[in-house]
């Protein structure tokens, strides 16, 4: 059924009534008259094929149909494999949404940006929490702040009935950068990384003896006793 409806999408040989024609191939192209280039087609032992009909004049290929429908259909097929399918997918608020759930849910949308989708975060206002409507503003602002390095937010936040929405689409990877919070987060890290390493070599310090301790004093102890015994000989 498909190979049918493909064949529709083409003329060929006495279906190609024009005058000229132009016909392409790997030497370059040339134009010529309809009957000219039909007697070509006859000479090769294969087909005039239309491959662009509103070109001036139409431009045509001389190649065998059948292998012609074959890498039409090839090359369909890995256009459609190449094509990236991006999803929509919605993370849901309430206006007094705890830490817990929030973080719970902007996990959720970093694995969905880095994924390739777009984000559709509301806030849904049920019944009279819509007098928090600021409220829900904020958490969107935030939401959207927090996913700076993730994807790139397509306008502010609107009211549209009960719901506010904030809609982010996914950064191209290595074009995400760090948000100021991410870059204080790392700071202190490696901040508290740093204290840490401090502290466990100042530990290790006080466990090693003194040169003037008791390893020190075992020495002067041995060579008392090696003087004293040379002294009795």
């Amino acid at each position: 059924m498909k190979n049918d409806k493909m064949k529709q999408q083409y003329r060929i040989n006495e279906q190609i009534r024009v005058r000229e024609v132009r016909i392409v191939g790997d030497d370059g192209s040339i134009v010529v008259p309809i009957r000219q280039a039909l007697d070509m087609a006859h000479d090769q032992e294969v087909d005039l094929v239309e491959i662009s009909p509103n070109a001036n004049p139409p431009v045509c290929r001389l190649i065998d149909y059948s292998k012609f429908l074959y890498q039409q259909k090839k090359r369909q097929k890995e256009m459609k494999a190449k094509q990236v399918k991006v999803e929509v997918k919605e993370i849901r608020f309430g206006p007094q949404t705890d830490e817990h759930d929030y973080q719970f849910k902007l996990k959720h949308a970093k694995e969905f940006l880095e994924e390739g989708n777009k984000v559709r975060a509301y806030v849904f206002f049920r019944g009279r929490s819509i007098l928090f409507k600021e409220q829900g503003e904020v958490l969107l602002l935030r939401f959207a702040n927090d996913l700076e390095e993730f994807g790139k937010v397509e306008g502010m936040p609107s009211l549209e009935g009960k719901k506010m929405f904030l809609y982010l689409t996914p950064k191209k990877a290595g074009a995400a950068k760090k948000s100021q919070q991410a870059r204080d987060r790392e700071a202190a890290a490696e901040a508290d990384n740093i204290k840490r390493r401090e502290e466990a070599a100042a530990e290790k310090e006080a466990e090693t003896p003194a040169s003037g301790g008791l390893f020190a004093n075992a020495k002067i102890s041995a060579d008392a006793l090696k003087k004293l015994t040379e002294n009795e000989d």
